[in-house]
C-alpha cells in the first residue's frame, strides 16, 4: 500500500504500523510531539467546489458557483497548468486556450467585477478562454448562454487581477478541501496505529522565516530552540504559544496574516505570543509577521492546547553561546560566516556573548564576534520548573535565559558563605515574584534563591557555599527566599570577587 509521510510517498506492506511508516522513511519521532494522520482529502477533492490558481504573480483563490458550469470546468480543470495570458486591459485580463466543450453565443453581456467567465476566442468552441472581470463593463467573450458564462467569483487573492499581464500564466489549480469536511483526521504518539492506504502523515512543521523581521525570527528561534512549537492556545483561526509570553519585542513587519503566517504579538495584551494563523486574516498593528508556514499546516490545524509540535526552521539558528570555542569556530565556518573573539583564546574557553544576536542578521553581515571566558568562569545551572515556574518567569527574563542557553549574573556582595547577584535587568516594577517554594529546615549549599515580594530586596538573587538551617542563599527569612535551582558546579564560586560577572549555563 501507498502512503505518503510529510508530502514523500512510500510504500509499505499491509498490516504496517505508524512505526514501520516512520522507519521506512529514516523519519525518528519527537519526544512529545504528536503526529497528524489525514485519510480521505483525496475523495473530497473530487468534489470541492474551492480552488487555488497559482500564478507566476501570487495565488488566487475561485469559488464555483451553482451551475451547470461546474461540469465544464471540472472537465477543463487538468489542462489548466500553462495557460497564459493573452490580452489585458482595465476590464477584464483572459487566459488561454483552454479545451471546453460548450456552445459560444455572441451575445454581449454585463458583468460584475470579480466574476470569473468562459469564453471563446473569435467565438469558435475550440479556443477557449478564462476571463476575469477586473471591474463592471459589458462585453461580448463568446461565453455560453447559461448563467451569462460566469462559473465563478474570485474570493482570494484579489489584488492579483490587477498585476497580471501578458507573459503571466497558470502553474495550476490546486483544489481546496475545507478541513472540517475531513471526517477522518486525528493526532497521536501512538507509534503502534496500524497504517491504511492512502493516509496522510504529518510528523512536523516547516517554517520560513523573513529577513524583514530579523528579531521576531530570532524570537521565534529562542522559542523552538528544542525543536518543538509548545501550543497553549487554539481558535479557529489561529494556534499559539506561551513559551515567551510577556516578553518585549520590537513591531517590524506588517503584512495580511494569511494562512499559515507566523505572527508574534508586540504589544498589548497578550505580549510575546507566538500565533500561526490556520484562516487568513487581515494585518493589525499588534502583529509583526516573522514567518510562514511552508509544509505541515495539517498538524498546525490538528493541534489542541497542550500538545507539542515537531518544528524544522529556516534558516537554522546560529547560537553559539555556551559552546567551546573550537566547536563555535567550527560552526561559523562551516556556514561560511567571518568569526571573531574578543577574550580568552585557550583550549578551555567558551563562548558567553555574540554579536549579532540575531541568526538573520549573522547571515545577512557574513560576519560574528564572540565573547569567551575560561570554562571555569561559567557555571552549569538546573532549575526547579516543576517548584517555582513564576520565579523562573522573573529569574529566565532578567538572566536573559528564555531565548538563550547563557546569561550573565553581575556580583553584587560577598560574604562568609554568600554570594549575592543583582540582575542587569530591573523587572520588580513589572514581574511579580510571589512566596512559592520555600526553605524547610534547611538550605542546601549551591541552592539558589530569588528574594520574594515579602522583603524589600525582591528580585535579589543569592547562592549560599554551605548549608544553612537560618538564612536563604539571598540573604532573607526563609519566609522571602524562593528556591529556584542549584548550582551543578558550585565550586567555581568559591574565588569570585564583587563586581565580576558570573555567567551561568541553564542545563536542559
Amino acid at each position: 500500500m501507498k502512503v505518503f509521510l510529510d508530502g514523500a510517498e512510500i510504500s509499505l506492506a499491509a498490516g504496517s504500523t505508524l512505526k514501520d511508516a516512520l522507519e521506512a522513511a529514516g523519519v525518528g519521532a519527537t519526544e512529545e510531539a504528536i503526529i497528524g494522520i489525514v485519510k480521505g482529502r483525496e475523495e473530497e477533492a473530487k468534489e470541492t467546489n474551492s480552488y487555488w490558481l497559482n500564478t507566476t504573480k501570487g495565488k488566487m483563490r475561485i469559488e464555483l458557483l451553482d451551475t451547470g458550469l461546474q461540469e465544464v470546468w471540472h472537465r477543463a480543470v487538468g489542462t489548466i497548468s500553462g495557460l497564459k495570458v493573452r490580452w489585458s486591459d482595465g476590464a477584464a485580463v483572459a487566459l488561454g486556450p483552454v479545451g471546453t466543450k460548450m456552445s459560444p453565443t455572441r451575445r454581449e453581456e454585463e458583468y460584475d467585477r470579480w466574476e470569473v467567465i468562459l469564453g471563446a476566442s473569435g467565438f469558435e468552441a475550440d479556443k477557449g478562454q478564462i476571463v476575469f472581470a477586473r471591474k463592471r463593463h459589458s462585453a461580448a467573450y463568446g461565453s455560453p448562454a447559461e448563467n451569462r458564462g460566469v462559473f465563478a467569483t474570485v474570493v482570494g487573492g484579489k489584488d492579483l487581477l490587477g498585476r497580471l499581464e501578458l507573459g503571466d500564466s497558470i502553474l495550476d489549480a490546486e483544489p481546496i478541501v475545507e478541513w472540517a469536511a475531513i471526517s477522518e483526521k486525528m493526532a497521536t504518539q501512538d507509534l503502534s496505529l496500524p497504517i491504511a492506504d492512502g493516509m496522510e502523515i504529518y510528523t512536523r512543521i516547516e517554517v520560513d522565516l523573513s529577513e524583514s523581521a530579523p528579531e521576531g525570527a530570532e524570537f521565534f528561534l529562542g522559542a523552538t530552540r528544542d525543536g518543538v512549537f509548545s501550543v497553549d492556545r487554539t481558535s479557529s483561526s489561529y494556534a499559539s504559544s506561551d513559551v515567551l509570553l510577556g516578553e518585549r519585542i520590537e513591531f517590524e513587519n506588517r503584512e495580511p496574516r494569511s494562512e499559515g503566517a507566523v505572527t508574534i504579538r508586540t504589544s498589548g495584551r497578550g505580549l510575546g505570543r507566538i500565533f500561526i494563523y490556520k484562516a487568513d486574516r487581515t494585518s493589525i498593528p499588534g502583529h509583526s509577521v516573522v514567518g510562514t508556514v511552508t509544509a505541515g499546516m495539517d498538524l498546525v490545524k490538528l493541534a489542541e492546547g497542550g500538545m507539542k509540535l515537531a518544528a524544522k526552521v529556516n534558516p537554522e539558528r546560529i547560537m553559539l553561546m555556551g559552546l567551546p570555542l573550537k566547536e563555535a569556530e567550527r560552526i561559523a565556518e562551516g556556514r561560511g560566516i567571518d568569526f571573531e573573539v574578543e577574550g580568552h583564546f585557550g583550549d578551555d574557553a567558551v563562548v558567553v556573548e555574540q554579536r549579532p544576536v540575531a541568526t538573520m542578521q549573522i547571515l545577512k553581515e557574513g560576519k560574528v564576534t564572540v565573547k569567551s571566558i575560561p570554562s571555569d568562569r561559567m557555571v552549569a545551572i538546573e532549575l526547579y520548573d516543576d517548584l517555582a515556574p513564576k520565579t523562573l518567569d522573573y529569574f529566565r527574563h532578567v538572566v536573559g535565559l528564555k531565548e538563550k542557553p547563557v546569561g550573565p549574573l553581575p556580583v553584587h556582595f560577598v560574604y562568609e558563605n554568600t554570594i549575592l547577584f543583582k540582575p542587569a535587568i530591573s523587572a520588580t516594577s513589572y514581574k511579580e515574584i510571589l512566596p512559592e517554594n520555600k526553605p524547610g529546615d534547611l538550605v542546601r549549599a549551591g541552592e539558589i534563591g530569588v528574594t520574594n515580594q515579602a522583603a524589600k530586596n525582591a528580585g535579589l538573587v543569592g547562592v549560599k557555599l554551605e548549608d544553612d538551617p537560618k538564612y536563604g542563599p539571598s540573604g532573607e527569612k526563609f519566609l522571602a527566599t524562593n528556591i529556584v535551582g542549584r548550582i551543578l558546579d558550585p565550586e567555581k564560586l568559591r574565588d569570585v570577587k564583587e563586581e565580576e560577572t558570573v555567567y551561568v549555563l541553564e542545563v536542559r
